[in-house]
């Protein structure tokens, strides 16, 4: 049947030259762009994952910067220290030579000269480590207080050591029933409730040993001793602890943000105390080498300073190769997300090719079969 009115033919090819042209056009952008998904229309469901992993990949990489910086500002701290322990082991040494009855107290004035020059010297140091304007001796990150009852009566609670971890300031008590196995930390707001009958020996802390109550949700953990242990005033029994605090004082700095989120688990807080030789942590401003007397008292506080700041140093690298574990699983995290956001938005451009190939060849071909439709609508004249 022939027909000049409607030329369905042509119209159908004109539809198909259109689509081969778009489909040209498509795979021209996607082979110049490199992506699959270059709007939405594209794909998408495929857009909304992909901006999603775009933005958690652009995330992880500020926190491999953020805990390289963290690296960084601890290295300047650490390496502050390592010249303050040079200095306590020399004013050790200083101490020793003053103790000896060979010297007079002409000699003790010229030691003790050359002493005090050292002791304002740890002070100098600690004021003048500083890292983008933070001074990170002399008090960085949230603190212990001295003035907690569980850690002043550490002597009956057997209490060695409180570290904290992006824990809150404030006060924190203890609810300790004698004789239950179990230990109540809380602040009135968060409480944790550890079972400790499985880390003691009956209700006590094996003898010579320490083991550690760790309130994880708190961001607290508690070293306790048990009896004969070195560097122990005290020893822990069941029960120890009721009512006791701990007062956590909130400082500048600390905190280092080192993954995706608000999260605890995305945040690592550090705590240096303050390192001033005037401070009460060293508590060195009072020593004196003058006398036989002063020197052997002050050889006891040094040893304890040279402990502190070694201590100290070895929870900053401690921190360090937190850090650095941290930078690695996130570049892991990183490499992992990009695969996956490449596999939904890249462009496969072997496929893409073939598909503008062909596209290509059909354009031509449309072009030519266009024309024989219209040539079939001219024929019927010729019934005319």
């Amino acid at each position: 049947m022939f027909n000049i009115n409607n030329n369905i033919s042509a119209f159908n090819t004109q539809r198909s030259i259109g689509r081969n042209v778009v489909g040209v056009n498509r795979e021209l952008e996607r082979l110049s762009s490199g992506l699959r998904v270059n709007r939405a229309a594209d794909d998408a469901s495929g857009l909304v994952v992909s901006e999603g992993l775009r933005s958690l990949a652009a995330r992880m990489e500020q926190n491999v910067r953020n805990a390289q910086q963290s690296a960084d500002m601890l290295q300047v701290a650490e390496g502050s220290l390592q010249e303050v322990n040079n200095i306590l082991v020399r004013m050790k040494e200083l101490a020793i030579q003053s103790a000896t009855s060979v010297l007079n107290d002409r000699n003790r004035d010229s030691v003790a000269s050359e002493f005090n020059q050292l002791v304002s010297e740890v002070d100098r140091i600690s004021q003048a480590t500083m890292y983008n304007e933070k001074n990170l001796l002399t008090g960085f990150g949230n603190q212990v207080s001295t003035s907690s009852t569980a850690i002043a009566t550490s002597n009956a609670t057997g209490v060695t050591r409180i570290a904290i971890s992006a824990a809150a300031a404030g006060t924190y008590t203890f609810v300790d029933g004698g004789g239950d196995g179990r230990l109540t930390l809380g602040n009135g707001l968060v409480t944790q409730t550890l079972i400790t009958g499985i880390q003691l020996d009956g209700s006590v802390v094996a003898s010579g040993t320490t083991t550690i109550a760790n309130f994880d949700r708190l961001g607290i953990q508690v070293s306790l001793a048990g009896a004969n242990t070195s560097g122990a005033t005290g020893s822990y029994i069941d029960g120890d602890l009721n009512g006791t605090s701990l007062i956590i004082e909130q400082q500048t700095g600390g905190v280092f943000q080192i993954g995706p989120t608000e999260n605890v688990v995305d945040r690592l807080e550090v705590g240096i105390p303050d390192l001033r030789a005037s401070g009460t942590t060293l508590n060195l401003g009072n020593l004196s080498v003058n006398s036989i007397t002063g020197a052997r008292s002050a050889m006891v506080s040094i040893d304890r300073a040279i402990e502190t700041v070694a201590s100290e140093r070895g929870k900053i690298g401690a921190v360090q190769n937190r850090l650095a574990f941290s930078i690695g699983f996130t570049e892991n995290e990183i490499e992992s997300t990009t695969a996956a956001d490449a596999s939904i938005r890249d462009a496969d451009v072997a496929r893409e090719f073939t598909e503008l190939t062909r596209s290509q060849l059909l354009l031509p071909a449309s072009n030519a079969m266009l024309v024989q439709a219209n040539v079939t609508s001219v024929q019927a004249l010729a019934l005319l």
